[in-house]
């Protein structure tokens, strides 16, 4: 059957108002597409159900079929092991009655009879239709518990066999399809078969909302689908798409204006407009800044003017500090001066219910090629230019790490937190409700800006999240991406028309197609700070051995644990490296790895160990800890470890150091020191630095570079 047919079917199915595919229609693509079913067929009578039994032998399962009942289970439509002539006559009567007592006025097709398979391990391969992603497959463990497990992963569509392959391993349960306990393995081949067919059938019929076989029995010899279910809805509708040259060519007159004017500047302390001329002058931008104001002639020493088109010069950016209800008109205005980017300040559109006020806006951008930043932020800002166009506190502490948060509170958090630690960056992006320029804006423009090493991102969601997972599949081969998605909720469960929408929460999705797009995933605003903050200073690991040096014997069990939970691998200590390691350690120390030397040993045991771990080519990080004693001060230990690690840098050795200091007061200063020359550490925690070791090896090998 060919393509055009099977869209006919569609088309049929969606002008009589149906919502899903009959299982005879479902059967049809099926067969096109090469998805093994057991034998079956639809019997409108007993007898012909009989008949049907007899041909594809005892025993069968029968099937009710209605366009009015998506869940058979429920409405209990489905009778297994049916073993007799008798039996089936039995059954399909007792299957019409149950339908019609489930829904009265069912339109019921038939009783579907179907090969009863046996044995076998019961999974599920599906898709579905997210609004923010697009076409998703999935994988997981199948059978009528499916939703009480959700043993699932996702990826985006269209999925290759390299893809497929990952979504068997990426269950819990990718042991059990091994198999386990003298259980033979199922044909792994056929299942990531069947999945990229279910990927190439949504592909070639986006019509085809969400798609279940479940479940799907896979044996050593192959996998059939026992039940399949095909959803029909119409697509999310899709945000306007900007190619890379047009974003590039409006982000960098934004992040690099050569004038800024700023609607509703004032003279008058605590107004808004007011912060942000005060933040640009005393920022230190040397641009040129354009006051606008409507009365006004000067505002802090700047020649001010009514209108944008007044100013005869050409202006990169406008900042708005003015009300919402003002900012359509002015948007004409700075349209009219072809003025390519607006940082809109203002709230009161959409996060109130303003959507229409926030669609006039955008539709005025559009028209004249502005690129909306906001509206409802706090600015940006840009360090490599001084700029600060925000009416927050300024920030000049410049470094490699690009940070951006949809929410202003998490945006102040972020300048507090940099200040603090002394983390330089690049640039503080707030995008608030995301009109317009979103991160997939952002992460165009910082790939190609060599002021930006790592880029760190905190959202509420993805307005276009294939836009997003395609830049940032690309993006994340080069540069650190730390994202931080709040808000987890399920999306649509329980309006979900089969067991793959029912299992598509929103958190999973965003889990498997962030991992997918080697983004690194921070659970919290600390985790996504500190991996920030770490992930620019850390050299990228050449090998996955990992080897803990430690004082004390607790802080190297707790390293351990860490180095479990955030998928690090510690090196099997071979014989001639533990003898190596013990001609430096008391006889009472512990080689093996973690290597304990103890916490009564003089700072040359540090020394020594950490030095001939460096020197090592099979070791290819290092984690230390540290335990604060009389004998080795804090500031002892963090000089002599930085003078060790400097010293195998200029013999070209450069292995991640990461360590973890426990103690007294004083390891404070010692972990600021060791950070300040390229050694991550922290005080009174062994998981965080681990942690952050642990994402720049995600980062890695999503990247490759391992």
């Amino acid at each position: 059957m060919n393509q055009k047919t099977l869209r006919a079917l569609i088309d049929n199915a969606r002008s009589a108002g149906r919502v899903a595919l009959g299982a005879p229609e479902a059967q049809l693509f099926c067969d096109r597409y090469g998805i093994f079913t057991p034998k079956q067929g639809l019997a409108k009578t007993s007898t012909e159900a009989v008949k049907l039994a007899g041909r594809f032998g005892f025993p069968v399962v029968l099937k009710i079929v209605s366009d009015d009942i998506l869940h058979k289970t429920e409405a209990g439509g489905v009778i297994t092991g049916v073993g007799s002539a008798a039996e089936v006559r039995r059954s399909f009567d007792e299957l019409i009655k149950n339908a019609k007592r489930y829904r009265k006025n069912a339109a019921i097709q038939g009783v579907q009879v179907q090969q009863m398979l046996k044995g076998g391990q019961e999974v599920m391969v599906g898709a579905v239709t997210d609004p923010s992603f697009g076409k998703l497959i999935a994988f997981g463990l199948g059978g009528v518990l499916v939703e009480v497990i959700k043993d699932i992963t996702f990826r985006l569509a269209p999925v290759g066999k390299k893809d497929a392959m990952s979504m068997l391993d990426s269950v819990g349960a990718s042991e059990v399809l091994r198999g386990v306990r003298g259980q033979k393995g199922v044909d792994r081949a056929a299942l990531a078969d069947m999945i990229c067919k279910v990927s190439k059938l949504v592909n070639d019929f986006p019509e085809i909302h969400e798609v279940d076989l479940n479940p799907i029995f896979a044996t050593e010899k192959g996998a059939h689908a026992v039940d399949v279910r095909i959803v029909l809805g119409d697509n999310p509708a899709m945000r306007q798409r900007f190619d890379q040259s047009e974003i590039l060519a409006a982000m960098q007159r934004i992040m690099n204006p050569r004038a800024v004017a700023v609607i509703g500047a004032s003279s008058e302390d605590g107004k808004i407009g007011n912060s942000v001329m005060k933040n640009l002058i005393n920022g230190g931008y040397q641009g040129a800044i354009y006051p606008i104001h409507p009365k006004a002639d000067e505002i802090l020493g700047c020649k001010a003017y009514a209108s944008v088109l007044e100013v005869q010069d050409g202006i990169d950016v406008a900042v708005f500090a003015i009300p919402a209800k003002f900012c359509a008109g002015a948007m004409e205005e700075v349209g009219r001066k072809k003025i390519p980017g607006a940082v809109m300040i203002p709230s009161g559109f959409a996060e109130v219910g303003e959507q229409a006020l926030q669609d006039e806006l955008v539709a005025v951008a559009r028209k004249h090629n502005v690129r909306v930043m906001g509206p409802n932020i706090y600015g940006f800002y840009y360090t490599p230019q001084n700029l600060c166009a925000t009416f927050c506190t300024p920030y000049d502490v410049k470094g490699k790490v690009a940070l951006s948060s949809q929410s202003g509170g998490v945006g102040m958090s972020i300048i507090g937190f940099s200040r603090t630690t002394r983390m330089g960056v690049s640039a503080i992006v707030g995008l608030g409700n995301k009109s317009d320029l979103d991160e997939d804006d952002l992460l165009t423009y910082f790939e190609q800006d060599e002021n930006t090493q790592v880029i760190a991102m905190h959202c509420e969601d993805l307005k276009d999240g294939r836009a997003f997972a395609d830049v940032a599949s690309r993006v994340s081969k080069k540069k650190p991406i730390v994202m931080l998605k709040a808000g987890r909720t399920a999306l649509g469960a329980r309006a979900a028309a089969s067991h793959t929408g029912a299992l598509a929460g929103n958190d999973k999705i965003y889990d498997d197609v962030l991992r997918q797009c080697g983004v690194i995933r921070a659970k919290s605003l600390n985790d996504m700070l500190q991996f920030a903050r770490g992930l620019q200073v850390l050299p990228t690991p050449k090998g996955e051995s990992i080897v803990i040096i430690t004082g004390a014997g607790g802080s190297g069990v707790l390293l351990s644990d860490a180095c479990v939970d955030n998928g690090l691998t510690l090196m099997k200590m071979p014989p001639d490296m533990d003898a190596a390691f013990r001609k430096f350690i008391p006889p009472f120390g512990a080689a093996g790895n973690p290597v304990d030397i103890t916490g009564g040993e003089p700072p040359t045991t540090y020394a020594n160990t950490i030095r001939y771990a460096l020197g090592e080519p099979r070791i290819h990080a290092l984690i230390l800890g540290y335990w604060h004693t009389i004998i080795t001060p804090p500031m002892v230990f963090a000089k002599l470890c930085a003078e060790v690690v400097e010293e195998a840098r200029a013999k070209g050795v450069d292995k991640p150091v990461v360590a973890s200091l426990v103690g007294d007061v004083q390891v404070e200063e010692a972990s600021d020191y060791l950070y300040e020359r390229g050694i991550v550490a922290y005080p009174y925690t062994t998981e965080l630095p681990v942690a952050v070791l642990g994402a720049k090896y995600k980062w890695a090998r999503g990247a490759g570079v391992l």
